[in-house]
């Protein structure tokens, strides 16, 4: 941002796997980090205003009307379809209450990421070694699986981490080697990929 790098303090045991704001609404004012086992919730400047242990694997989030959704995985990622279980946790934003669970078993590879656009929830994640494409995973607001949609991406080492709509275009972050940001317009055709890290999250700010 304008005055430089916001921090996130503390130490945390899993590592940072997406980021999210509340700027939907308008102007940002707080951030959403999700490190594995911690949900941690800052103000604009990086000063805590909550945090809280989860389970692993919790991964990139997304918010949405008061509620932070966070893609989970509690099997293994990676594999082929019947080893993963893949669930989005629903927080209330401001305690950081866990308010709902849903599965979203489509998400064969492992859930690991998800954003909210248009009055629907998208879901990626992991992906096994071998695949020329990466998968999106439409819900409709009650999480009801709509469609899986195909990323002519080419193979991305792990999948998708993070995903964001912003701009009128799809970005979504890859580990990878190297690690690549995709870029896809609204209908997910594959448009762009970029040799950037934004593995570890992606947000906007207004």
């Amino acid at each position: 941002c304008a005055d430089g790098a916001i921090i996130c303090p503390g130490s945390y045991k899993g590592h940072l796997q997406g980021v999210a704001t509340d700027a939907t609404k308008g102007e940002a004012a707080s951030i959403f980090w999700s490190f594995t086992v911690a949900l941690v919730k800052t103000d604009l400047k990086g000063q805590i205003v909550k945090q809280i242990e989860v389970p692993t694997h919790h991964g990139d989030l997304t918010w949405h009307d008061g509620k932070v959704y966070v893609a989970v995985n509690l099997g293994k990622f990676n594999e082929e379809a019947g080893k993963a279980d893949s669930w989005v946790y629903v927080y209330d934003e401001n305690e950081l209450a866990l308010l709902s669970k849903y599965p979203v078993q489509e998400a064969v590879h492992g859930a690991g990421g998800i954003e909210f656009h248009n009055g629907h929830f998208f879901v990626v994640g992991g992906l096994p070694a071998g695949y020329e494409e990466n998968y999106v995973y439409e819900y409709d607001a009650d999480f009801k699986f709509i469609t899986r949609h195909v990323l002519k991406s080419g193979y991305t080492k792990m999948g998708i981490q993070t995903a964001a709509f912003i701009n009128g275009f799809w970005w979504f972050g890859c580990y990878g080697d190297p690690r690549v940001l995709l870029k896809a317009d609204e209908n997910l055709q594959f448009l762009d990929k970029f040799d950037v890290d934004w593995s570890i999250g992606i947000a906007q700010l207004s």
